[in-house]
């Protein structure tokens, strides 16, 4: 697996724990080094939001956990390509802004790095 992936986290507890850090050493899997907390830098939080308001407007609404994981499969199958492209496209322009605001420590550098290395 290793090469392939990199995993991307918040720095939220649970992405912390010792058992992920032993599973993500045991499949060769590199850790990106990203700031705290930073949901707007991620693009995967915006699909997630989409996905929850599709969700949350369909009729008649899931009442039970099949329905629901129908649901979602469905409506992840649903959200249009060029959506999650633009999303992917906006991030030098996201990552501008945070550093214009210096809502975070990280050098410019270190995020023009990550950026290249991710989504290029």
């Amino acid at each position: 697996m290793g090469a392939e992936f990199l995993f991307m986290d918040d720095n939220a507890r649970p992405h912390r724990a010792n058992i992920v850090d032993e599973c993500l050493q045991s499949e060769a899997i590199t850790r990106m080094d990203w700031p705290a907390y930073s949901p707007d830098l991620n693009p995967i939080e915006h699909v997630w939001d989409m996905l929850g308001r599709r969700i949350a407007t369909r009729q008649p609404p899931s009442t039970c956990l099949p329905e629901l994981r129908r649901a979602l499969l469905d409506e992840w199958c649903n959200i249009p390509q060029d959506q999650i492209d633009n999303l992917i496209l906006s991030m030098p322009r996201r990552c501008k802004a945070c550093i214009a605001h210096r809502q975070e420590t990280y050098s410019v550098l270190t995020i023009i790095l990550t950026i290249l290395y991710c989504f290029c």
